[in-house]
């Protein structure tokens, strides 16, 4: 079961058309019903949080919605039809443990861009704005794996912006971080609303849910 409330009012009220929406989606490994008839949706330019005791499914939904697992029955719907590969080349998503490639900070970042048909001057452009907004400019030649945690997941979430997403989906990324590098990624994740990217974020922080939350979904 899935609940859906605002936790602020939309405005303009336009900008509460669903982006993404799912129906009667279930998920069953192993003989197991992991995911049961979820039923929810992603307002579009809204922060959603998604909320709810450990083993309800929260990650396991993120991960339906963002095309790494394959629902057992249901269907997940972008903008009023049904969702198809190109609408998850629209999303990026960051996990609770960040995932690096064994290179520099800075490769790390042009490896998610020359498919994009952008330029030389704007892979450049980007990747040095990425950087200021991570706070990594120091350390962009560095390998990426020998950064702090704190820094890897700022990476990581610079990373995952660095394409402009639609839609950004966070699974607890901010569980295993100090407070100052939790305020850093809750900053990152602000800014990208700002710009218009619609975010759900998996969180068991209530002071985090609050500071981020528009939108909230318990399971």
């Amino acid at each position: 079961m899935a609940e859906v409330i605002a936790l602020r009012p939309a405005a303009p009220p336009e900008a509460a058309r669903p982006l993404l929406t799912t129906n009667a989606l279930s998920l069953e490994l192993g003989g197991r019903r992991l995911l049961d008839r979820a039923a929810v949706g992603l307002a579009e330019g809204r922060r959603t949080v998604i909320a709810g005791p450990n083993g309800a499914g929260k990650s396991l939904l993120l991960r339906l919605m963002h095309g790494l697992l394959r629902p057992s029955a249901g269907q997940i719907n972008w903008r009023g039809r049904p969702m198809i590969r190109r609408d998850r080349a629209a999303q990026a998503m960051v996990f609770q443990r960040p995932v690096l490639l064994r290179r520099s900070v800075r490769a790390n970042l042009a490896f998610a861009l020359p498919t994009w048909g952008l330029s030389r001057e704007e892979r450049r452009d980007r990747i040095a704005e990425a950087l200021a907004h991570a706070g990594l400019e120091h350390k962009a030649d560095q390998p990426a794996r020998a950064l702090s945690i704190g820094e890897q997941q700022r990476l990581a979430m610079a990373r995952a912006l660095l394409t402009r997403p639609t839609l950004l989906l966070l699974d607890e990324p901010t569980a295993s971080l100090d407070p100052a590098s939790t305020l850093a990624i809750e900053a990152l994740v602000h800014r990208a609303s700002a710009a218009g990217t619609t975010v759900a974020l998996v969180t068991h922080d209530l002071g985090q849910a609050r500071r981020l939350g528009e939108d909230a979904i318990f399971l």
